[in-house]
């Protein structure tokens, strides 16, 4: 990222439930070549809502592009991350958090995850990575991942919790925010 002064002509629009982009499955990255500027969007974006992640069809482009951010959870090994073709190779365990999303606002869940996932990722200069990773920073990535694949973190809920939020839902799809917090 380069330190150049925010414009709000670099704030993305972040799409909200109910969009249908959001339920896409995106596709591969082809053309590395224009996604620099882009990726300082959506970090910028990202910084913008208070988020520590983003899919790119959060912000209206349906490839696999996500980034993170994770340095004000993890201060001793947090990082910004930037995976572009990105997909689990191996998870392992399983653990319960509260998520949230910058697309659902004021809704938060318990969320069953694997604990430890191996991604297999590419930079920007195109070279292939694998990594594992734990804790946040692999929630953050699988809640990215799963936009990427269109799907979205109340979906894991129950059939009785979706009907606790279907209100709040269609409150978003239309004003883009729901008339009250919910945590379940």
């Amino acid at each position: 990222m380069n330190s150049r002064k925010i414009s709000t002509i670099d704030i993305l629009p972040v799409l909200k439930y109910g969009n249908p982009l959001l339920r896409q499955k995106v596709k591969d990255v082809t053309n590395f070549f224009e996604l620099d500027h882009f990726i300082q969007q959506m970090f910028l974006t990202m910084y913008n809502e208070g988020g520590i992640g983003l899919a790119a069809n959060q912000v209206g482009r349906c490839i696999n592009l996500l980034v993170i951010d994770n340095r004000n959870i993890d201060e001793d090994n947090g990082k910004t991350y930037v995976f572009i073709n990105s997909k689990v190779i191996k998870c392992k365990g399983s653990v319960s958090m509260e998520e949230g999303c910058l697309s659902i606002p004021d809704i938060r869940a318990e969320i069953e995850r694997p604990e430890v996932i191996t991604l297999q990722f590419q930079d920007l200069d195109q070279n292939i990575h694998q990594k594992s990773f734990s804790g946040m920073t692999s929630r953050i990535i699988q809640h990215e991942l799963d936009h990427l694949e269109g799907k979205l973190f109340v979906d894991y809920l129950s059939s009785s919790k979706r009907m606790l939020i279907h209100k709040r839902l269609l409150e978003i799809t239309k004003n883009g925010k729901p008339s009250s917090e919910i945590i379940l």
